[in-house]
């Protein structure tokens, strides 16, 4: 008890600086009895020597805005959050949490950053006034759920039922609005991204959890789920239940798990396309889609490019009128089929409004690299395409021109061609380097991007 009286003493003396850090420095360590506080009121953390455990528990408190930082990831085992009011602990870097995060007071602002959970970690007692939160970012836990009922994991808000065994689940739980693939749309401030080992057949039950203060200007009471396979093309999944005062909405009867949200009907957040693929038949690109809920569409334009800037319209076909059903779209290319084709799909309304599937490429892959990037240098968006045959996740990794890693994507790939959209727009200019990793390791490639103004 006398350690403890101490060290609160000493952080607390420290606050005097709006600004003060504790730092744990380069080629240092921190020792200390594991049932001790470190009490940081007022003070934020710096955390630059190697990557190890940090077996205290450290309590935020006062009422300023501080940041965890550093050069390297540290092992936190338990987290208390008691700042005043709407004081924000800032991550400027991602962190490991072994045990616990708790909320007593004060915002988490992800900030961009992420946190993993240990397999038995867990969030305690999150609630409207003291939460997880920021313009980015996303908290990780990764468990084993074989035939889970009512099974919320680290407390993160997704609660799954399944008769099926998922085998080993990753659950990312974001922070930022979702919008389909013209950039409109906006969902509540919240997704889950789901991607079990086993995810066919499951015949699931998910109760979505949220806080008033995610609602993001929607209206409470008209919210459903929403599900895109590839993050950008959305469809409706409706609710089998829902409720304004407990804040959750549920759907059941879902066969398999990617990425859901919630939005409310008419939104623009739902895009029309609700699958884009390419066959290569008689050494023909052959394009099929398929829409829903087609309102004043006009016709569709199919567009081909062979760097993914530049695009040319090579067909138009009308579209099926105003409905609410499915309706089946195909198109064979007489072009030459090169490898490198890109395609896209313009959806144009009456009003000349347009709205784009994701981009594929060429199915007539001949000797299509299992992986590109383009362009180089780039200004805006940059793309990725990776070719493979084991479905999974894509961790893609930018690193700046020091070696500081800046930014970690990750992305489920389906079998065949994947594209994965890279948002250079906010970076400085100058050299990244870019590490991708698929097929659970077994594949990886880098380059550098040059980024321009």
């Amino acid at each position: 008890m006398t350690v403890k009286r101490i060290i609160v003493f000493l952080f607390q003396c420290y606050s005097i600086s709006a600004f003060a850090q504790l730092q744990i420095g380069p080629g240092t360590s921190w020792r200390s009895d594991n049932s001790t506080y470190v009490v940081l009121n007022n003070i934020g953390l710096q955390y630059d020597a190697a990557t190890a455990s940090l077996t205290n528990t450290f309590k935020f408190t006062g009422n300023a805005d501080v940041n965890i930082s550093g050069a390297n990831q540290p092992i936190f085992t338990n987290i208390q959050l008691a700042k005043t009011g709407s004081a924000k602990v800032v991550l400027q870097r991602s962190f490991n949490l072994a045990q616990s995060l708790s909320f007593a007071g004060g915002l988490c602002d992800l900030n961009g950053n992420n946190i993993f959970l240990g397999t038995n970690a867990v969030l305690i007692n999150e609630n409207e006034n003291s939460r997880i939160m920021g313009s980015d970012g996303y908290i990780r836990i990764i468990n084993i759920l074989n035939a889970p009922t009512a099974v919320n994991p680290g407390n993160l808000g997704a609660v799954i039922t399944s008769a099926q065994n998922l085998g080993s689940v990753t659950i990312y739980r974001g922070v930022k609005s979702q919008v389909n693939n013209g950039g409109a749309g906006n969902s509540v401030l919240r997704f889950y991204e789901i991607v079990p080992t086993n995810n066919t057949g499951l015949n699931a039950t998910l109760r979505f959890n949220y806080f008033d203060a995610e609602l993001n200007g929607l209206t409470e009471a008209n919210l459903v789920l929403y599900k895109s396979a590839d993050n950008v093309n959305w469809s409706a999944q409706g609710y089998s239940g829902r409720d304004a005062t407990l804040n959750y909405v549920e759907k059941s009867g879902i066969n398999d798990f990617s990425r859901w949200t919630l939005s409310t009907p008419g939104n623009p957040l739902p895009v029309n396309f609700l699958l884009f693929t390419a066959e290569c038949r008689n050494n023909m690109n052959s394009l099929y889609w398929k829409t829903s809920q087609e309102i004043n569409v006009s016709n569709f334009n199919i567009q081909r490019s062979d760097d993914g800037i530049s695009w040319v319209t090579i067909a138009s076909l009308p579209a099926g009128g105003n409905t609410s059903t499915e309706h089946d779209y195909n198109y064979s290319d007489n072009g030459p089929a090169v490898a490198t084709s890109l395609y896209r799909i313009a959806a144009v309304d009456a009003d000349g409004r347009v709205k784009y599937t994701g981009i594929i490429r060429s199915a007539c892959s001949g000797s299509v690299d299992i992986w590109k990037i383009w362009p180089n240098p780039v200004q805006q968006s940059a793309w990725i395409s990776i070719q493979t045959d084991e479905p999974g996740m894509a961790a893609i990794k930018i690193f700046d021109g020091k070696g500081s890693l800046i930014r970690t994507l990750y992305r489920n790939l389906t079998n065949g061609n994947n594209l994965i959209e890279l948002d250079m727009q906010k970076l400085t200019s100058g050299m990244y380097y870019i590490q991708a990793e698929w097929n659970n390791g077994k594949q990886r490639r880098s380059a550098s991007l040059i980024k321009t103004d």
